[in-house]
């Protein structure tokens, strides 16, 4: 454990925290990995989702065993290695990744998607459904509202109402972008559901995949 805490120190410093705006990419890539209970073999998805209609543009699986144990603060250990393998079976390089997890939201400010951001040099951050840390006062009931998700004084995320009168979701970025465009994109890729569209579909895919396995 103290190799990979140190590991990720080292990596925490390569993050590019922005507040500059970036170019709405053509697509985007979700990603997530599903367990088999009682298990190390998981199944790691990376989907492709056309921002303009929210359509599948492409899916990358990865089968494998998750060779780190589950560690509070260390996920990304077992989950980027299986990340990796999917996305890099896509048959165009990702623009831009969002994952089932958390960015700067993470009590060392490197959660998995500043984690796998970092790995891949991708503009990346993440889209958790529950906080990890942080506080906050809970948004206004209508889409589109947010509130700050704070850690000792520092604004690490934000609390985003996807869909009216729905649980919000945790916003967080990761790596080569600002809060504000993964606010925006956020919503932008939260179609009727309250889980943006790629890893909805990231998590739609591995389920299945992991099924057909077992």
């Amino acid at each position: 454990m103290q190799d990979a805490e140190r590991l990720q120190d080292e990596l925490r410093q390569r993050v590019v925290r922005t507040s500059a705006p970036i170019a709405l990419p053509r697509t985007v890539t979700g990603l997530d990995v599903t367990y088999e209970t009682g298990s190390d073999r998981a199944v790691a998805a990376a989907v492709v989702v056309d921002v303009a209609s929210l359509a599948v543009a492409e899916v990358a699986i990865h089968r494998g065993l998750a060779d780190f144990p589950y560690v509070p603060g260390l996920l990304a250990f077992r989950e980027v290695p299986l990340l990796v393998a999917a996305v890099e079976k896509l048959a165009t390089p990702p623009a831009l990744l969002v994952c089932d997890g958390y960015g700067l939201a993470h009590p060392k400010r490197f959660g998995l998607a500043s984690h796998l951001g970092v790995v891949l040099d991708l503009p990346s951050y993440g889209v958790a459904k529950t906080a990890f840390v942080g506080a906050f006062t809970p948004p206004a009931e209508a889409r589109g509202s947010h509130a700050d998700l704070t850690d000792d004084g520092e604004v690490i995320g934000s609390v985003v109402r996807t869909q009216t009168a729905v649980k919000p979701v945790f916003v967080s970025a990761g790596h080569r972008i600002g809060l504000a465009d993964c606010i925006s994109l956020t919503l932008r890729l939260s179609g009727r559901y309250r889980i943006p569209e790629p890893t909805r579909q990231a998590d739609i895919e591995s389920r299945k995949i992991l099924r057909e396995w077992q």
